[in-house]
């Protein structure tokens, strides 16, 4: 028996030794800085990129055709960065900003200068090489995206290109090749043939392939040539620069302190509260966060404030997991289990309640992923590399290193804490107040955004991501730092221009500097200008101001509404089919919904800037409110499986049970998301303070409706639920009784006919 317990502890601080060696390594990288926090690639707000402008070719474009060309490029650059931002720029020019990158002429070559693109048959070829006019088969704007590659089943070569076509091209790529089968249809790009293959079959599936090429860099050469034609408008490349990070340095130092401090204080949280698991779960934390710095290192993904909502969310997840089980093991302990029959049934009675709750935010993340673009992408990755990491925590590194602290003599109920669940809450009994608080809110905010729409300020504070601004390009008479800048220019520029809100980027080797701002009326031009010759120095020909559109584009705002709502829906269907009563998955919903709109509310009266981060904050809140209804979901539903007679179960009082036992956790949890957030609100600059904010609401939110709304909401619908049930059964037993007693009358019938018939032939 001493043996086995000796084994274990070796093999316990085997394990325990190779994971903080695989933390220092991802905190520090291995060589040359791979795998390192200081290779992860960051957005244009924490470090800048390259900055192309192209200039349109046809005079007096359409709306349409330039948000069209806007929204194509936006898909195109994504594949750099899912964090490329594309915006239109005066009259006839579209700014092109990739982050983390330095070299603009690599990202010129491979991108490609934007020409037409179409397909030709050899009748429309014959004419094209002699000059006159031609009808394509297919243009540009039929082709949905290509893509190089390899194909081992290639008859002529390994390298290939896939084309996919949008709805209209299918069709007409599908007629091209049904009448050239063995013919060639030649592919122009920019008045020059860059492919002729021939059509070997017909194709109507909407996508085809293209063979013959002798080299990988062949192939990724049409590819980009065929996607940067697939756009309506012809563009020119005007200038191309490196740019600095939009938040400036202070803001990234002043964020990475932040977060540190309130990684601090959360840990020593934790181990207040929970003792010797708080200690572990604070362990477990510090491997969480060099694993997923590891992570999002090797696999490059780039980080923003939409992706640091991700991290926060899921590092929030990851204690959750870790106080949903202490909890348990408290509440074991309290039962009068020992030790270490605690820490097993802790972990044990846990598991679903952690499993089922970081599944739903990794559902989520997966469909917002898929069906959104820019910074929901950037958003559900980060979010969904937390959630899988945060579960391997809770699960394999928390458990492991709480058996070395059990094995290596921390075995005292003191160390662990324990609870008895004796005093319930009528969460129940309140229920017209816990209703009324957020229904007054809500049709405050509703008020609010008429009031604020009337006065002529907008329902919402919206940002030039959303709706635009005016970009103005500076060049100073000498170079300054990006401290500098913060410090001495920004300040004149609020004050001249009397805006809240200033984004800069400095070009890169050169006196320019970039700064963004919302719409600027033609005096507040005027006084900006007047501002800067007077404090700097600069001539009115060194200052260009241009009129911008927003980042976020309409198509972008429509993808991440379509992701949200496929994202709920999918959340729905889980939860009903885990908890096998549809009346948990609406109540989730419900409390959702409330959640998304006191967030609302919060921006409506706080006037809190509506842009980028936005739409992250939001799903931030669906995430996190979702993971702490499963708990006490989780709770309900145990109570009831555990019931020996279901018919007698008391389900107000297990709904009161199910909530107050799962209080502590609630708040608990709550808290130490709330810590993250609030050191990043104090020692942030005023961009982070505006991201910081509404998520710390959204938070509050989150918890109210997980307690007091989400289990009483079931209670609600089960009770309808089965008054319905009733009702039917009520009504089906009178059809029933109805159809005994038709059928007893015409037996009846039946047999007087037969008897009268008897008597009348007698």
């Amino acid at each position: 028996m001493k043996y086995d317990l000796k084994k274990k502890i070796i093999y316990s601080v085997i394990m325990l030794a190779l994971l903080f060696g695989m933390s220092y390594v991802a905190a520090f990288g291995m060589k040359d800085g791979y795998g390192s926090i200081r290779e992860i690639k960051k957005g244009l707000d924490l470090a800048g990129g390259v900055s192309i402008t192209y200039e349109i070719k046809e005079d007096n474009p359409s709306a349409q055709d330039v948000d069209d060309t806007i929204y194509k490029l936006q898909q195109r650059v994504q594949n750099y960065s899912t964090e490329a931002e594309v915006y239109k720029e005066g009259e006839k020019r579209i700014t092109v900003e990739i982050p983390d990158v330095t070299d603009a002429n690599a990202i010129l070559e491979e991108l490609g200068q934007p020409g037409t693109l179409v397909f030709l048959d050899e009748a429309g070829y014959t004419k094209f090489a002699d000059g006159e006019e031609y009808t394509p088969l297919l243009t540009g704007s039929d082709v949905k995206n290509a893509l190089a590659g390899t194909d081992s089943s290639s008859t002529t070569s390994k390298y290939v290109v896939s084309l996919e076509f949008n709805e209209d091209g299918k069709q007409k790529f599908a007629d091209a090749t049904t009448a050239n089968v063995g013919k060639i249809i030649y592919i122009i790009y920019d008045g020059k043939v860059v492919s002729a293959p021939r059509v070997n079959e017909v194709i109507t599936g909407g996508s085809a392939q293209i063979d013959g090429m002798e080299s990988y860099e062949e192939a990724n050469t049409l590819a980009s040539y065929v996607r940067i034609g697939a756009m309506p408008l012809e563009l020119q490349e005007m200038r191309s620069q490196v740019v600095g990070a939009k938040l400036g340095e202070t803001a990234i130092q002043t964020s990475l302190l932040a977060a540190a401090i309130g990684f601090v204080i959360l840990c020593i949280f934790m181990i207040v509260m929970y003792r010797v698991p708080g200690f572990v779960a604070s362990l477990s934390l510090v491997i969480y966060v060099a694993l997923d710095i590891f992570i999002l290192s090797i696999y490059e993904v780039t980080l923003t404030l939409s992706g640091i909502a991700g991290i926060i969310l899921s590092i929030g997840m990851a204690v959750d997991a870790n106080v949903v089980i202490f909890s348990r093991i408290k509440e074991e302990i309290g039962a009068g289990k020992g030790t270490e029959s605690a820490i097993e049934q802790g972990f044990k009675k846990a598991m679903s309640a952690v499993v089922d709750g970081n599944i739903t935010t990794l559902i989520a993340a997966l469909v917002l992923y898929l069906r959104g673009s820019g910074t929901v992408k950037g958003f559900a990755v980060t979010l969904a590399i937390g959630v899988i990491l945060s579960m391997f925590t809770a699960i394999v590194i928390t458990k492991t290193i709480m058996k070395l602290f059990f094995n290596f003599g921390c075995k005292a109920e003191k160390f662990y804490g324990a609870v008895k669940n004796d005093k319930v809450i009528d969460f129940e009994g309140k229920k017209k107040i816990t209703f009324a608080i957020p229904a007054g809110i809500i049709v405050a905010g509703i008020v609010g955004m008429i009031v604020f729409s009337s006065m002529g300020k907008g329902a919402f504070n919206y940002s030039l991501d959303f709706v635009g601004g005016t970009s103005t390009t500076v060049t100073f008479n000498e170079e300054m730092s990006l401290a500098d800048i913060d410090a001495n220019v920004i300040p004149v520029i609020k004050e001249a221009t009397g805006v809240n809100s200033v984004q800069q980027q400095k070009v890169t080797n050169s006196t320019q500097v970039v700064f963004k701002t919302d719409e600027l009326s033609l005096s507040q031009r005027e006084a900006l200008n007047t501002a800067l010759e007077s404090k700097f120095g600069v001539n009115e020909e060194s200052i260009d101001s241009q009129s911008i559109s927003s980042t976020v584009s309409s198509e972008m705002k429509r993808d991440a509404v379509v992701a949200t709502i496929l994202a709920i829906i999918c959340i729905l269907v889980y939860i009903w089919f885990r908890f096998k009563d549809i009346c948990f998955a609406t109540s989730a919903i419900i409390a959702l919904i409330h959640d998304v709109a006191v967030v609302l509310v919060f921006y409506v009266f706080s006037r809190t800037s509506v842009g980028s981060t936005f739409i992250a904050c939001m799903l931030t809140v669906v995430g996190y409110s979702v993971n702490s209804t499963i708990v006490i979901f989780d709770r309900i539903r145990g109570a009831i499986n555990a019931a020996p007679d279901k018919n007698k179960i008391d389900y107000k009082q297990l709904v009161n049970e199910s909530i107050t036992y799962t209080l502590t956790r609630s708040i608990n949890t709550s808290l130490t998301t709330f810590i993250m957030l609030l050191s990043l609100f104090i020692f942030g600059v005023s961009s982070i303070r505006e991201f910081a904010l509404p998520l710390m609401a959204g938070i509050i939110a989150g918890a109210y409706s997980s307690v007091f709304l989400t289990g009483v909401l079931w209670l609600m619908l089960k009770n309808v639920k089965e008054k319905h049930e009733q009702k039917a059964a009520v009504k089906e037993a009178e059809r029933i009784k109805a159809a005994e007693a038709e059928d007893a009358k015409n037996l009846s019938n039946s047999k007087k006919k037969k008897k009268d018939k008897k008597n009348n032939e007698g």
